[in-house]
């Protein structure tokens, strides 16, 4: 994780501010805090008010605002994303990344795990058997006699690249700690080995991430994400620790991964949420645990460790499935948290994507109960939606016959991908106990629909296509979920672009980018174009620019039935190819890309159905008529 990632933002725009206590505040509650506020008192989720009490001379700052997060957050993907080796990088919130570089092909020698780097709330999942991956590729270029004074190459391509390294040592921490003198141990234990070269390149990520961006980050190294996030919470900030073997998935006996994990409280295992802690809890206790209901809602008042809930008798998968099971619950839930309990996780990494899953913006609020109210925060938020879309979605474009570049403040943009669906979701409070209290809620009811496609029109105001998504769509979508008109109270409002379908472009799409083809046709075509002038036939041996007879023609080249083109048409449609004539003729042009769907399709307002790449083109015919 990047250390305090909001205000290490703030400090990175400001220097000065490393020195003093930094909080920044949503609402009126302290998000994330400094070190140095820290260590004078403060905390996450603390009251402002207590805050100022505590420590009067903090420097308080506004953190609604998410696009300075949100920008930061882009630049350090970026930058991590440079090291791998085959784009499989995954961004996790703000300031957790996950980078797989390990080979689908693994040495059953080595290991069945996966090393994985977890960089500030960042994660490298790092190989070890894969021809051409960054870990063994380093591997073998180890000299087993001379641990001491090795190399670690950072480039496929350029072997200059890198940074010396002593592979005998392990970078950082250690859990458990051990002495680090092991280098004969090293050439009889692989997975050793490549936790140490990860150590080193997590070390030197860490160091090139404060040298060239200004920020420091916390690593764990291990070999899934689970021990890798755990193991790196040991030593804070701007630290690293890995956690070393025996790994024990496939034995009955304790292992350091196992133990481990067993010294966490249950609801502190990521991937086990507060309901499905309170049911393990309850199991092992056999009665409801006690938690916080106050401002840190969900917080526990009675630890219930991993090592209870894995050695109460008769636990197993089976057994979880029955306890944690229920409505609302995935099939297999007791598999899952069986194999997080005993340390094991196989959740994969997606592959790097340049544009978001989905855009979403939300709000919560004390009280939300009237439609005036409600149609202002929808204003504002689809508003915020629509701007995200522009700063995540578009991009410069050199060609300015481009079919979807429209000029946007001097430039030329055009759409990476388009959204196909907007969502709307809220969470209403529950009704009031007899008592007066009220119970917590955090769930949510979301209602979807075809976003609608004046969305996408670059040549109307921001402020218009936004008064047009609240009034067309977010309106209808409010009174399918609370049709009654008064009555609900709303602590959220979720507003989401979702379904992303990638636009067509030379790196792909769900078509082809059918103005750059045509550009392209006569060079690609050019070595099967036949020219047909005046009859002259032009060869290559010997006899250049000669008058044949037509019957001299006929004999000398392959007789096909081919009926003379028009004058004005010159090029290879001209001239079918077997391919072209062999079948019956339907006059359909079959698209080789598998992948072009019913449900990749957009309905324009005039009602013509029509594909993704399609929009600009058919937009411009409206222009035109």
């Amino acid at each position: 994780m990047y250390d305090c990632f909001y205000a290490s933002v703030f400090e990175n725009e400001n220097p000065e501010l490393r020195a003093v206590p930094l909080a920044v505040q949503q609402k009126q509650i302290i998000v994330t805090c400094n070190y140095e506020a820290r260590r004078r008192g403060l905390h996450k989720l603390q009251l402002i008010r207590e805050a100022k009490k505590i420590c009067p001379e903090v420097v308080i700052v506004l953190g609604e605002d998410l696009t300075r997060f949100r920008n930061a957050s882009k630049e350090l993907y970026a930058f991590l994303r440079s090291f791998s080796w085959n784009s499989k990088v995954e961004r996790l919130g703000f300031d957790e990344v996950s980078c797989d570089m390990r080979s689908v092909v693994i040495d059953p020698n080595v290991s069945q795990s996966p090393l994985l780097l977890f960089l500030p709330e960042t994660s490298f999942p790092l190989p070890f058997s894969a021809t051409y991956y960054i870990i063994d590729h380093n591997v073998g270029l180890l000299n087993a006699n001379d641990f001491t004074n090795s190399y670690f190459c950072l480039s496929k391509s350029d072997p200059t690249a890198g940074f010396a390294f002593n592979a005998s040592q392990l970078a950082g921490h250690a859990y458990p700690e051990e002495s680090n003198d092991i280098s004969g141990a090293l050439q009889l234990d692989p997975l050793r080995l490549r936790l140490h070269l990860t150590s080193h390149l997590a070390q030197h990520l860490r160091e090139a991430l404060h040298s060239e961006k200004g920020y420091t980050c916390t690593v764990g190294v291990s070999t899934n994400k689970l021990l890798s996030k755990l193991v790196g919470n040991l030593h804070k900030p701007n630290s690293q620790t890995t956690l070393l073997p025996p790994y024990g998935f496939e034995t009955e006996e304790p292992d350091n991964a196992t133990l481990f994990v067993d010294d966490h409280e249950v609801g502190k295992i990521p991937g086990i949420g507060f309901k499905l802690a309170q049911k393990l809890r309850a199991h092992v206790l056999q009665r409801p645990a006690e938690f916080d209901d106050g401002l840190v809602y969900g917080g526990t008042k009675e630890k219930v460790l991993v090592r209870d809930v894995r050695t109460f008798p008769g636990m197993s998968a089976e057994t979880l499935e029955q306890v944690l099971g229920g409505t609302g619950v995935p099939h297999g839930i007791g598999a899952r948290v069986w194999g997080l309990l005993n340390a094991y996780d196989d959740t994969a990494i997606s592959q790097a994507r340049d544009v978001p899953k989905q855009i979403s913006i939300e709000d919560s609020y004390i009280r939300l109960d009237t439609m005036e109210e409600v149609l202002k925060e929808l204003r504002m938020l689809s508003l915020s939606l629509l701007k995200r879309m522009h700063a995540d979605l578009l991009e410069d474009e050199e060609d300015e016959d481009k079919a979807e570049t429209l000029p946007i403040n001097g430039t030329r943009k055009r759409w990476l991908a388009y959204p196909k669906v907007v969502r709307l979701s809220t969470r209403p409070r529950p009704p009031q106990n007899p008592d007066g209290s009220r119970n917590r809620s955090f769930a949510r009811i979301s209602r979807s629909a075809p976003m609608p496609n004046f969305v996408f029109n670059l040549k109307e105001n921001v402020d218009i296509r936004c008064e047009r998504l609240v009034t067309e769509a977010l309106i209808p979508l409010f009174r399918k979920l609370h049709p009654e008109k008064s009555g609900w109270n709303l602590s959220l409002v979720n507003v989401a672009a979702a379904n992303m379908v990638d636009a067509a472009s030379d790196k792909g799409g769900v078509g082809r980018d059918i103005a750059k083809m045509f550009k392209r046709q006569d060079d690609v075509l050019k070595q099967w174009r036949v020219d047909d002038e005046d009859d002259t036939l032009s060869v290559e041996t010997g006899v250049i620019d000669k008058q044949l007879p037509q019957d001299a023609i006929a004999q000398d080249t392959v007789a096909m039935d081919v009926s003379k083109p028009d004058k004005d048409r010159t090029g290879s449609e001209d001239f079918p190819t077997t391919s072209q004539q062999s079948t019956g003729d339907t006059g359909d042009w079959e698209s080789e890309d598998e992948d072009m769907l019913d449900d990749d399709m957009f309905r324009c307002e005039c009602g013509a159905v029509m594909p993704v790449f399609a929009m600009a083109a058919h937009g411009r015919w409206h222009e035109q008529n």
